[in-house]
């Protein structure tokens, strides 16, 4: 995978964590235990440090990157959606970041808060813990169920698990000319996955 220096700053990956080959890690990030980085995500510690807490993700194809002389913060247990953009920013412990999402400098997400997909956040908002981010330009329409917050903490734990299972499972290989008899199905232990409202 492209792990790069830059200056004197060399990337923290912890070992629990998971980061897809195809990623770019690039300067001054740290990346905490049980992490998930999906495929074609950028983070760029360049101008400023970035930190990814324990038990947080970051999807397929998106950007993380940071404010000069600050530090971009993902608490423990944030969830970046698909194609979503992080910028100079810090988002509270157990948020939601919804796909194609972009979220600029200076802002402050309070805990346990979901983004809505698409939404654009303003440089330097501040939102209160909770709170339902929805729009664009994005407002604070209202506080997040308990609900909600139960369905989304199902799919952070998911990516939990997915990180483990890549550690171990996922292998470069050829691909195969048809479709074997008995093909193996993917395994998930799931039970019941609370629906948002």
């Amino acid at each position: 995978m492209p792990i790069y220096q830059f200056a004197d700053v060399i990337p923290v990956i912890h070992p629990s964590a998971f980061v897809h080959p195809s990623a770019e890690i690039i300067g001054d990030v740290i990346i905490e235990e049980n992490v998930y980085i999906g495929p074609l995500a950028v983070l760029r510690g360049d101008f400023g440090r970035l930190i990814v807490k324990k038990g947080a993700n970051v999807q397929d194809n998106c950007v993380m990157h940071g404010f000069p002389g600050k530090e971009t913060i993902l608490e423990q247990n944030v969830h970046v959606g698909h194609g979503a953009i992080i910028h100079g920013c810090c988002i509270g412990e157990n948020t939601l970041v919804g796909m194609n999402a972009v979220v600029m400098d200076l802002t402050r997400i309070g805990k346990e808060s979901i983004i809505g997909a698409n939404s654009f956040v303003k440089a330097r908002s501040d939102y209160p813990p909770r709170s339902m981010i929805l729009g664009s330009p994005a407002e604070r329409k209202r506080e997040v169920s308990d609900d909600e917050l139960k369905w989304k903490e199902r799919g952070t734990q998911m990516y939990h698990r997915l990180a483990e299972r890549c550690i171990k499972e996922l292998k470069l290989v050829e691909p195969l000319s048809e479709v074997e008899a008995n093909r193996p199905k993917l395994s998930w232990e799931l039970t019941h996955v609370p629906k948002a409202t």
